[in-house]
C-alpha cells in the first residue's frame, strides 16, 4: 500500500488537472471563507461531477500539508471505477450470468470491505453504490476488503434507481434482502441473471428500491436477534446463490 501523501494533491491547478486527466477523487476539502472565480470553477465542476466536498477553516488544511495548497486538498481515490452497464455486457459476451450486488447506504468502511471481500470470493461481477451516502473507498476500505476492491469491478451510480431499472431492462432479476418479507431466501431460484440489494443496517433498502425488486427475500431466524450485520447477510444470500448454481451444474 502506497504512503498517504501518495493520494493528496493541492492547488487549484493540480486539481483541475487530476478531473481532467479522469483521476478519481475520494473527496474535497476547501478552505472556508477563499473566494475567487477559479475555486468557485472548480466548486461548480465538482458538484457536476457527483464529487464530494467539504469546508474547513485553513487550520484543518495546514493540518495535512504545509505546502501552498491555495485553499483546496483533493484525496486521490486507491480505487477506479467502471460502468455497470459495461460489466453486464462483457458478462452476457463471456455467456455468463451476471450476478450485480448493490449496496444502497452502506457507510461504514469496515462492512464496505469486508462485502466485497465476500463478493469477490463468491463471484459477483460488480458492486455498485449510490454516489453520495456510501462509505468512502480509502486505504481503510482497501485494507478491510483484503485487497478485493483492487480486484472486483465497483460501479458508482449517480442515480440508483436509474441504475436499477437499467439493470432490470437488460435482463436482471432484482432481489432484495430485506427483513420485511417473509419468503426465506432459499424459497427462490437465485441462478438467473440477477442483481441484489443490502440494504443500511439502521434503516433497511430504501422503499424507491423496494418497489423496484422482483423479489423480497429474508434470513429466517431462530433466536432472540431480529437482525443481522449487513455483511453477514450479503455473505449468507451470495453462499445460498453459490450453493444453488453449484447443484444445477
Amino acid at each position: 500500500m502506497n504512503r498517504k501523501s501518495d493520494f493528496l494533491i493541492f492547488g487549484i491547478h493540480p486539481v483541475e488537472e487530476a478531473l481532467a486527466a479522469g483521476k478519481t477523487l475520494d473527496k474535497v476539502l476547501i478552505q472556508q471563507g477563499v473566494e475567487g472565480a477559479p475555486l468557485h470553477a472548480l466548486m461548480q465542476e465538482l458538484r457536476k461531477r457527483s464529487i464530494p466536498y467539504s469546508q474547513a477553516p485553513k487550520q484543518a488544511l495546514d493540518r495535512i500539508t504545509r505546502k501552498n495548497h491555495q485553499g483546496i486538498i483533493a484525496f486521490l481515490s486507491p480505487v477506479e471505477f467502471v460502468a455497470v452497464e459495461d460489466v453486464v455486457a462483457s458478462v452476457f459476451e463471456n455467456g455468463q450470468n451476471p450476478l450485480i450486488l448493490v449496496l444502497d447506504r452502506v457507510t461504514d468502511v469496515r462492512n464496505f470491505g469486508a462485502i466485497c471481500r465476500t463478493a469477490e470470493a463468491m463471484g459477483c461481477h460488480a458492486v455498485v453504490f449510490p454516489g453520495k451516502n456510501a462509505a468512502r473507498l480509502n486505504e481503510d476500505a482497501v485494507k478491510a476488503s483484503a485487497g478485493a476492491l483492487l480486484k472486483i469491478p465497483l460501479c458508482k451510480s449517480p442515480n440508483l434507481k436509474y441504475t436499477l431499472a437499467q439493470l432490470k431492462a437488460s435482463g436482471l432479476m432484482v432481489v432484495a434482502c430485506t427483513e420485511k418479507s417473509a419468503l426465506p431466501l432459499w424459497s427462490v431460484d437465485l441462478t438467473p441473471p440477477m442483481v441484489i440489494i443490502m440494504g443500511n443496517e439502521e434503516e433497511g433498502i430504501s422503499g424507491e428500491y423496494l418497489k423496484q425488486a422482483d423479489h423480497r427475500l429474508c434470513i429466517p431466524m431462530t433466536g432472540t436477534m431480529d437482525s443481522l450485520n449487513v455483511g453477514v447477510a450479503a455473505g449468507m444470500i451470495l453462499s445460498e446463490r453459490s450453493r444453488q448454481c453449484a447443484s444445477t451444474s
